[in-house]
């Protein structure tokens, strides 16, 4: 047991700096709260209920995952905080866009390709949760939307997306790169769904919303996507040099799909 302390001690002393610096982040950007996700009450009271009841599965199957995560391998909280507080930080960094919403990364691929997409859809949830309620970005008659495409697509395609480019023998930093970026673009493609199929054009339809929709988020989210790529690969590549143990006991606890052991 003393042992166990030690060694959680030694892990809050190896994040300590990570996680500093991501609320320091927070604090400098949290001001500018003019954007939004899409932003409380813009949504039709139909389509936010909608989205709302799609995300419960995932949800639910994220919170059992996680329950079993923390209660068999306490050395991995501190981790799972970690990537919690890059998806909270990196997603408040905003930049108005289509009206009602806003371009900006998620910070979502680096859960989904270390813990998997369902627990990602919890720390999704929280973050999103917390930043309706703090900082007035997104709301939560829209969380349901919000969530559906920031923590249910994005962290599914990312985790597709890396193990797609390993099997393919890609390497480690091209893999995370790609998963970070596509899982920030397809993000966006779902929200811009979400929005043309609420607001249909009187003229062509949600075709010619969702076309409208897309080419206004292209201009900022493509960069912010490649961005968020880079930035990924460096938190990665962080983690890989100082908790190495972690990740083995994660790609551990992959493989046997339950109790990881840490020895």
């Amino acid at each position: 047991m003393k042992d166990m302390k030690g060694e959680i001690t030694l892990l809050q002393n190896k994040y300590l700096t990570c996680l500093l610096t991501i609320v320091s982040l927070l604090v400098v950007t949290s001001h500018s709260a003019f954007a939004m996700h899409i932003m409380e009450g813009f949504l039709p009271p139909k389509f936010a209920a909608f989205w709302g009841i799609i995300c419960l599965p995932f949800l639910i199957l994220g919170f059992v995952r996680i329950q079993k995560i923390v209660k068999d391998n306490p050395k991995l909280k501190l981790l799972l905080g970690l990537c919690g507080a890059f998806a909270f930080v990196l997603s408040a960094l905003k930049i108005p866009s289509v009206t009602g919403s806003c371009s900006h990364p998620t910070g979502v691929g680096l859960g989904a390709i270390l813990f998997g997409p369902t627990v990602t859809t919890v720390l999704g949830f929280i973050v999103l949760l917390f930043q309706a309620l703090l900082l007035a970005h997104g709301g939560l008659t829209t969380l349901g939307a919000n969530v559906f495409s920031m923590a249910i697509v994005g962290p599914f395609v990312s985790f597709g997306i890396y193990h797609l480019l390993q099997k393919m023998n890609c390497s480690r930093n091209v893999a995370v790169f790609c998963a970070a970026t596509l899982g920030d673009l397809f993000t966006y493609v779902t929200t811009a769904i979400e929005l043309a199929w609420a607001f249909p054009s009187p003229i062509g339809g949600i075709m010619v919303s969702l076309v409208k929709f897309l080419g206004i988020f292209a201009v900022t989210q493509i960069p912010l996507a490649v961005a968020e790529g880079f930035l990924t690969v460096v938190m990665f590549n962080f983690l890989t040099a100082y908790s190495g143990e972690e990740l083995k006991l994660l790609a551990n606890l992959t493989k046997r799909g339950g109790k990881a052991n840490a020895n």
